[in-house]
């Protein structure tokens, strides 16, 4: 059952709820998903960083000293009650408010940068290495999932501009290089081929369309090289005529690199056959995931593995590092279920049953976690 459709919260006493995001729209989205649910009134805090930190990170540690005053939403009393957020710039404001009122209840969308335990429900996604604690929640899949109304809306907006085009229709989502994966020429090149080749087999046309994170360079290789009769959409601030929701309705197939979450599970989410285009990872971000995993190893692993899960714990409290990150792991999951294939594999058609969805359990946990006492020594 959806957790949408979930009783609400009795809400004669409601409690203040705030929800703390920023510009990234897949974070923005599981967490106003994971709100909604609950059935509740909640505030929008929306914070931005300092120029500074818009690409770079800042330290991690309880404040708010990152933070773009003159475009982000104030934090002051009243307090809240609880605070759900997702990221590592805003979950250092969420610990920020909760050393200003102690009994705010924290959820955690992702993974902790730090003091995992200051975080009273941490929702964690399948690409993170988070151990198995009480107030871990791991999910099976991230929880962003299509706005069937707004692509109904793209749909019949470019409904005629699309269904001119010569079926089937391909659609290429391109995302852009994000930790660990590289998006350089080579890359370019090889989905291009990996892209001509599925032309080649079903026919119809090509149309790639560009996201924010795509490179001034990779949008130029694009359209320098784009094949003959393929179509580029190239995603610009501010556009107002993106193609992207109605993609989801009225294409045939999808090529999504891999780097993009979203994509790939609005996708999935639609029941549109899926083709993953997995971008290539430096020797050194396998070196050290490898590393890393070894770091935050299982608590019944080997004896030389706990030794590593040893030294891993003592580098995470002392913020040296943090929990790997492995996106591949989407990929295997969605592969598995039957929802993609690797690019390049012959497209199959995704299970009827539509993607698994833990918004239920999710919005159990959080209520749980509201019905409890603040005084009541639980935490």
């Amino acid at each position: 059952m959806d957790a949408t459709n979930q009783p609400p919260l009795p809400t004669d006493q409601a409690p203040l709820i705030w929800l703390i995001i920023g510009d990234k729209l897949g974070d923005n989205a599981q967490a106003i998903r994971i709100a909604d649910s609950l059935g509740l009134p909640y505030q929008i805090k929306r914070l931005r960083p300092l120029p500074a930190y818009e690409i770079g990170k800042p330290r991690f540690r309880p404040t708010l000293e990152h933070l773009d005053p003159a475009r982000s939403d104030r934090l002051a009393a009243p307090w809240p009650d609880l605070v759900i957020t997702i990221g590592r710039r805003h979950s250092m404001a969420a610990l920020w408010v909760k050393q200003q009122s102690p009994s705010t209840r924290l959820v955690l969308i992702g993974r902790a940068r730090r003091w995992l335990e200051r975080f009273d429900l941490v929702i964690t996604l399948p690409q993170y290495s988070l151990p198995e604690l009480a107030n871990v929640l791991r999910l099976s899949l991230p929880l962003m999932r299509a706005d069937q109304e707004a692509i109904e809306r793209a749909a019949e907006h470019w409904r005629g501009r699309l269904q001119a085009l010569p079926r089937p229709l391909i659609v290429v989502l391109v995302g852009g290089p994000t930790r660990p994966f590289r998006f350089d020429a080579a890359a370019t090149r090889e989905l291009l081929h990996c892209c001509n080749r599925l032309q080649a087999q079903l026919g119809g046309t090509l149309y790639f369309s560009t996201s924010r994170r795509t490179p001034p360079a990779t949008v130029a290789s694009l359209r320098d090289q784009l094949p003959a009769g393929a179509r580029l959409f190239q995603w610009q601030a501010g556009a107002g005529d993106n193609p992207y929701q109605a993609f989801l309705r009225l294409a045939d197939y999808f090529v999504v690199t891999g780097d993009s979450v979203s994509m790939m599970l609005e996708v999935a989410d639609c029941g549109k056959p899926l083709a993953i285009f997995p971008l290539p990872i430096p020797w050194h971000s396998r070196l050290w995931g490898a590393i890393t995993r070894r770091l935050h190893a299982p608590a019944d692993s080997p004896l030389g593995n706990r030794l590593y899960r040893c030294l891993g714990r003592w580098l995470y409290r002392s913020g040296v590092v943090g929990f790997s990150r492995d996106l591949a792991r989407i990929h295997e999951s969605l592969i598995a279920g039957g929802y993609a294939v690797r690019c390049g594999e012959t497209f199959a058609p995704p299970p009827p049953q539509g993607l698994a969805d833990d918004l239920l359990c999710a919005r159990e946990r959080i209520i749980a976690l509201l019905s409890r006492r603040p005084d009541s020594g639980d935490g």
